[in-house]
């Protein structure tokens, strides 16, 4: 067998601790962090009645009531007023209403740019099938036994036992009340918590 050169050696040498590093830094050595990518709760905001476009949409942070009805496109053939309320920030599951207010001028046929529609905003909640699909909470203290049997393991029964509960206490105070209706033990609560918030009853 023919010996290696003093030059030979070493080149073995270096590949091996290459190799060595490599396999180190594959099998022991976490992988070093990547840029985590932005992450953010869409909130979902219902804009329906006199805009152009009603429906659902998403943003990224908590809109002013005047962007979630600019996303919609705008009333529609109307003049909506400046106020303060249009900048105050919309929750997500909020329900924008948006109906018009018919001036003097227009119903005595005079024409609308001298003293156009007005248009009056209504706020509350979305539905509880929709808030459901956009995984937001139904409000204990506001669902219908019709709103509570939605959420899946909860049938007719059940939400009529958390219906007559919430009457007899004057409301929910917490989550964890939950536990004390009749029909819902420990691991009942802890596959409906998600689906529930409470405010104040």
């Amino acid at each position: 067998m023919r010996h290696l050169s003093l030059g030979q050696q070493l080149l073995l040498f270096l590949l091996a601790l290459a190799l060595l590093a490599i396999l180190y830094l594959k099998f022991y050595h976490p992988p070093l962090p990547t840029p985590k990518e932005e992450t953010y709760s869409e909130i979902a905001i219902e804009v329906v009645g006199e805009v152009t476009t009603p429906g659902i949409y998403l943003f990224r942070n908590p809109p002013t009531l005047k962007e979630a009805i600019d996303k919609a496109g705008g009333v529609r053939d109307a003049f909506l007023q400046e106020s303060t309320s249009l900048s105050d920030l919309l929750e997500t599951g909020t329900r924008v209403a948006i109906s018009r207010e018919f001036s003097s001028s227009s119903l005595s046929g005079q024409p609308n740019g001298e003293n156009p529609d007005t248009v009056r905003i209504k706020l509350g909640r979305m539905e509880a099938n929709k808030l459901l699909v956009f995984s937001i909470p139904l409000d204990l203290n506001r669902a219908s036994v019709e709103d509570l049997c939605l959420v899946p393991g909860i049938g007719e029964s059940l939400a009529r036992e958390i219906v007559n509960y919430r009457r007899s206490k004057g409301g929910f105070r917490s989550l964890e009340e939950l536990k004390n209706v009749i029909g819902i033990g420990e691991q009942n609560w802890k596959s409906f918590q998600s689906y529930f918030t409470v405010t104040s009853p």
